[in-house]
């Protein structure tokens, strides 16, 4: 067994570099509390605003009260997405969302961890990418550096911590593949 333990006295992530200036990391801040972690309910002006700050965002995306995102400038949004109330995109690098992606309410996506390993407790970071069709259920998290490939599923309140297959249905902490997703033309 250890006898080491956690210093955060000495933690330090300088090698770290969130992508903007620290006056437009306040000014999003104060956006990001403003309009989108309140009750405000146009998904059109979120989206100006998203893009005012550096997101690529497609036609036709809806953005649900409640949204929290650390860092418009690192994510990409395809069209036809639904970002669900509550949602958390805690993207300290890179999250690229493709077309007809459905975000559930209360969903997290999280770019950032430290590594319980260290002492120093030190920042790692992984990009996420949701492609085409994929669905992340109500609850669900989806952890840094995951993919969730084409049309897969996360069911609601499981633990993606390695990449789904296309059209995977996952569920579980950490989630499991439990079945294909067929989907229906009609």
């Amino acid at each position: 067994m250890s006898t080491e333990k956690t210093d955060l006295a000495r933690f330090n992530n300088s090698w770290y570099k969130p992508g903007a200036s620290f006056l437009k990391r306040g000014l999003w801040y104060c956006m990001n509390n403003a309009f989108f972690c309140s009750r405000f309910p146009f998904s059109g002006f979120k989206i100006f605003l998203l893009k005012l700050f550096g997101a690529r965002v497609g036609k036709k995306v809806v953005i649900k009260p409640g949204v929290n995102i650390k860092a418009p400038w690192f994510l990409s949004i395809g069209d036809f997405v639904w970002i669900g109330e509550n949602v958390w995109i805690d993207n300290l690098v890179k999250v690229s969302i493709a077309s007809n992606v459905c975000l559930s309410q209360g969903a997290m996506l999280l770019t950032g961890n430290h590594n319980y390993k260290k002492s120093t407790f030190d920042l790692m970071t992984g990009e996420i990418v949701l492609e085409e069709g994929v669905w992340i259920g109500a609850k669900a998290v989806v952890c840094p550096g995951v993919i969730c490939a084409s049309h897969s599923l996360l069911a609601v309140g499981s633990i993606a911590t390695s990449n789904l297959e296309a059209y995977g249905i996952y569920q579980g902490n950490p989630a499991v593949k439990m079945r294909e997703r067929e989907i229906n033309a009609e």
